[in-house]
């Protein structure tokens, strides 16, 4: 799906699993640390159900949710992808209202956006229960990737559309919303990528305000950091409208992979830089930015890994201010 994934293998998770487990000692030891963390987890999970309708949907066996958000307790959406009977991939969006979901659906729109089959929500944020806005990206009648976003206002999903300017950033036919965070009802930001005339991927990020999508332009800055030619929005988070944080990596001169954030006041973004520090840790040239929330306008942490001078892959955080 033209997504990056960080993930732990079956195999590695074995291993680890295995090492955890190894003597009656550490395994009483996690036994006890597992009955404490459920003791004072605050919560009771219930049990997990497949997404009603979905199912229904998945003729063709493939199906995942990819991303869930919350606008108040037991008022939430989803979205994601499915298989349909005839092969295509198709984007999906759910909601669960009181506390019970209701029944999957094809985002309204997005087969007829998706001539080539290859659609799905990878990111979904909920300013209140029932208004969210949903993005990930479909593939259209020439087989190029574009981004997709939808809204949802009062618990009903609009059309999704193509995310105003991307279709001509995306020269090179590979564009997605991988994030989007939404500050309040019809007001969002959202971040991805895009290919370029030079098939060189690129960041951008675009917002939303009073329910309309405004036309996404390449983050200011982050093409001259990415000499190499890879980059993208990975995280966003609003501490309220107009007023957000993003990140993500670019490749710079000598091809190593760098961490960048980039902030948006009173709806205009500023200019990206490197995290600062993060090149003074990482030694191997590889480094990835995985989240950031915001508590308010500029109250923000952010968090993701490097390789370090023995390429271990470790973990960072930095906050604002």
């Amino acid at each position: 799906m033209n997504v990056r994934k960080i993930v732990i293998t079956a195999t590695a998770a074995a291993a680890l699993c295995s090492g955890l487990l190894t003597g009656a000692s550490t395994a009483a030891a996690a036994t006890g640390l597992t009955a404490a963390g459920a003791a004072s987890s605050g919560g009771t999970w219930g049990r997990a159900e497949e997404v009603p309708g979905t199912a229904a949907l998945n003729m063709g066996g493939d199906a995942e949710t990819e991303s869930v958000s919350c606008g108040a307790a037991g008022n939430c959406s989803a979205g994601g992808y499915y298989i349909a009977g005839s092969g295509a991939v198709q984007a999906f969006v759910a909601g669960e209202a009181g506390g019970s979901w209701g029944t999957a659906k094809e985002v309204p729109g997005s087969a007829a956006l998706n001539k080539d089959g290859g659609a799905a929500i990878l990111s979904v944020s909920c300013a209140s229960a029932g208004n969210c806005s949903a993005g990930g990206d479909y593939a259209d009648g020439s087989a190029h990737q574009q981004a997709l976003v939808a809204g949802e206002v009062n618990g009903s999903w609009g059309k999704a559309e193509e995310v105003p300017g991307t279709a001509a950033l995306n020269k090179g036919g590979n564009a997605a919303i991988i994030s989007l965070s939404c500050a309040s009802a019809g007001n969002c930001s959202a971040g991805g990528f895009y290919t370029d005339g030079s098939g060189q991927l690129q960041a951008w990020v675009a917002g939303e305000a009073g329910g309309s999508w405004g036309t996404a332009k390449e983050v200011p800055g982050a093409g001259a950091l990415n000499k190499s030619g890879d980059a993208q929005i990975t995280a966003v988070s609003c501490g309220s409208a107009g007023n957000c944080s993003a990140g993500g990596f670019y490749t710079d001169g000598s091809f190593a992979e760098q961490v960048f954030v980039v902030g948006e006041a009173g709806g205009s973004w500023g200019t990206a830089r490197e995290v600062p520090g993060s090149a003074a840790l990482n030694k191997r040239g590889a480094a990835d930015f995985q989240s950031v929330s915001c508590a308010s306008a500029g109250n923000c942490s952010a968090g993701g890994s490097y390789l370090d001078s023995s390429k271990d892959s470790q973990a960072f955080v930095v906050s604002e201010p």
